[in-house]
């Protein structure tokens, strides 16, 4: 499990009933999450993989798949996209040396659509051409997390490497009409939920992956730039998550109300003494009476902003609470944020992983 980060790959490996042997993550607090969802007792533990010699790569011995995720922000259109000048870019060599030394039968790589088209398709024809100097047949497909039974429009290229001579089978493509995908958009469930206490008790606020609607509502951000300025349905997908604690994404969303009363109620708001009414007296231009200024009721129809919370955008990436609880004891907020934003999508990992035979 190389550039490993939280363990999506991982959850979404064992589930199809992989076992991992190993893992490598440089980022202390990346690892910290792992190591607090994932039992890696006896397991091969590194940390900076340009720091691996080639010895201690080859004392791990056999293994069958090595899964990476390397850095997309060399390749994304959100950042510079110097591709194989950026640091991380070189990255993928690692795993390339990795393979070379290992020869595992499988390679199952995963990183931003842009990777495709960056410098006109030159860096990806490099990265091709390098598995196949390797001795590996490669294939790849862009997946959409939304299309695995998460409400998140991330879409990502999924490359897999066949060891030439080892008698693997194709695992692409994997279609949105195949038995795969529709498999998992039968369990879409209501997966985002969140509680606020209230003096009145507790509402609840849904993001339903069942909706396949986006429409963006308005700009929150003073730059007016990227997804960090708009607004999103409660009802409809998010788009990709960043790793920029949590601002990428804000829902516009109706609260519920906090008993059943209060649901059928328009409210009337006397906003200069702050305080909400179900009913008032006859409106005059001088507002409700002598103790007010002039227009200051109004009607609110129970409309907030809010940005997602951590454990939100961790579900928006196929992790089960308890995975999350168990990070957010060893984590703080703007870390998870983070975790999330890097991280691969579970469901998708898990049926690509049960195509491996």
């Amino acid at each position: 499990d190389l550039f490993a980060g939280i363990g999506g790959f991982r959850l979404g490996m064992e589930a199809a009933g992989h076992e991992c042997v190993g893992f490598c993550e440089i980022d202390k607090f990346a690892r910290a999450s792992y190591k607090a969802i994932h039992d890696t007792r006896g397991e091969i533990e590194l940390h900076d993989i340009t720091a691996v010699s080639d010895e201690s790569i080859r004392r791990i011995g056999r293994v069958d798949i090595i899964c990476g995720g390397f850095p997309c922000q060399a390749f994304s259109i959100a950042g510079a996209r110097r591709g194989f000048e950026d640091t991380r870019g070189t990255l993928f060599f690692e795993i390339a040396r990795f393979a070379s030394i290992l020869r595992p039968q499988h390679l199952f790589l995963e990183n931003v659509k842009g990777l495709l088209n960056h410098e006109n398709g030159i860096t990806f024809e490099t990265i091709i051409s390098t598995l196949d100097e390797l001795g590996y047949n490669v294939e790849w497909q862009v997946l959409n997390s939304k299309n695995f039974g998460v409400p998140q429009n991330r879409e990502r290229v999924f490359i897999i490497g066949h060891l030439r001579g080892a008698s693997t089978r194709r695992i692409f493509p994997l279609s949105s009409t195949g038995r795969q995908v529709d498999k998992y958009q039968e369990q879409s469930t209501n997966t985002l939920t969140t509680r606020y206490p209230n003096s009145q008790g507790v509402g609840s606020y849904i993001i339903e992956s069942e909706s396949q609607r986006v429409r963006s509502i308005g700009n929150v951000n003073p730059s007016g730039n990227g997804m960090n300025g708009e607004v999103y349905e409660s009802t409809g997908l998010a788009p990709t998550l960043t790793t920029n604690k949590g601002e990428g994404v804000k829902i516009i969303q109706r609260a519920h109300g906090y008993s059943y009363q209060e649901n059928n109620l328009v409210k009337i708001v006397d906003f200069y003494n702050k305080i909400t009414k179900d009913e008032v007296g006859t409106l005059t231009s001088s507002g409700g009476g002598s103790t007010v200024r002039t227009g200051s009721f109004g009607v609110t129809d129970g409309y907030r902003i809010r940005k997602l919370t951590p454990r939100e955008c961790w579900r928006l990436q196929g992790f089960p609470d308890w995975a999350f609880d168990k990070a957010q004891e060893v984590n703080s907020n703007s870390q998870l944020y983070k975790q999330a934003g890097n991280s691969v999508t579970v469901n998708v990992i898990s049926a690509i992983a049960k195509e491996f035979r």
